[in-house]
């Protein structure tokens, strides 16, 4: 087979395994490692990088059409894939914007059995290329980029790494956030939790000092777009509903940076105020609120092929709208 524009930069192993699907992954590396896969006459390994016009030699690989459909159904664990197709905000040949519900994560792994992705590959068989622009945190909900072909995975990939990108969400905290704090500029570090047994827990990140030799700086404006309510069992009463525009895209960016200002985003599971997360979660609460409050609301990039601007934006799902009615009823946001 010969490689095309939008298969080239891919290694060798990720592009058989779009390809070969059906095929386990062990057979794969397999041929690899033997030498069988060639491209353009030579031997080549897992990590080669595929180039356009490249030629693929495979040997014979057999999978029955039953084989086949059944590796492309079932996830790592042996449990089935559902195929789901997302509410789209935008499709064009290039990408595909989705509105991400919460709880669901982006991709499978981490004891995660599959993610929006492996579900909307499943939705659409037909598509020979679907791969994920960027993240959003499992419990975050709102716009997800997903490119449709490899040169606009680079080209909105190049985007977000440049900061070219414009990226707000919408953020509940619990208190009165000062309409003069508008920036926070305060370095970042990834860490592990202990987990059992001596091995590695769940991922955290703090804030470090900035000459801190593993600190990532990290960039969050924040606008207040409403104030009201009364949280119960809050220290400081009212929430604040914010609009936080990150220029970095670091993990768990938001959540951190609020956090370290002493207002963390009601229902945040990892960095918030438990108790009170599990106060707003009761049935008997006028409208009870079991999940996190961010939602990635607005983007803006320049479109991968013909450079012009655009605009999405996701409004709010209706838990957290509702939820926000009952927060903020003076303005109903």
């Amino acid at each position: 087979m010969t490689v095309d524009e939008d298969s080239a930069g891919q290694r060798l192993d990720n592009f058989l395994m779009r390809h070969l699907k059906g095929v386990p992954k062990t057979h794969i590396y397999r041929i690899i490692r033997s030498g069988e896969v060639r491209i353009n006459k030579g031997r080549a390994s897992a990590d080669t990088r595929i180039e356009a016009g490249d030629v693929v030699r495979l040997p014979p690989v057999r999978v029955s059409e039953r084989a086949a459909d059944k590796a492309e159904a079932m996830a790592s664990g042996g449990i089935p894939v559902p195929a789901k197709d997302f509410p789209v905000l935008f499709e064009d040949e290039a990408f595909i914007a989705i509105n991400k519900p919460a709880g669901v994560a982006v991709h499978g792994g981490s004891g995660v059995t599959f993610g929006v992705i492996e579900q909307l590959r499943m939705a659409r068989p037909n598509a020979t290329f679907l791969e994920l622009v960027h993240r959003l945190d499992r419990e975050t909900s709102g716009i997800l980029l997903v490119a449709k072909k490899r040169s606009a995975l680079k080209n909105l990939q190049d985007q977000f790494r440049e900061r070219e990108t414009g990226k707000t969400y919408l953020a509940l905290v619990v208190g009165q956030w000062p309409a003069n704090k508008k920036v926070l500029d305060k370095s970042l570090h990834k860490y592990l939790l202990q987990g059992k047994n001596g091995e590695p827990g769940e991922r955290r990140v703090k804030v470090v000092a900035r000459d801190d030799p593993d600190a990532m700086p990290s960039l969050t404006l924040v606008k207040v777009r409403a104030h009201s309510g009364t949280a119960p069992g809050a220290t400081e009463p009212g929430y604040s509903l914010l609009e936080v525009t990150i220029k970095t895209g670091r993990t768990h960016q938001i959540r951190v940076h609020l956090a370290s200002e002493g207002m963390p985003i009601a229902g945040d599971d990892k960095y918030g105020d438990f108790d009170l997360n599990k106060a707003l979660a009761k049935p008997d609460q006028a409208v009870p609120l079991k999940r996190m409050f961010l939602h990635a609301w607005r983007f803006q990039c320049r479109h991968p092929t013909t450079g012009k601007k655009v605009e999405l934006q996701c409004e709010l799902p209706y838990d957290l709208s509702q939820f926000l009615v009952h927060a903020l009823p003076a303005d109903g946001a």
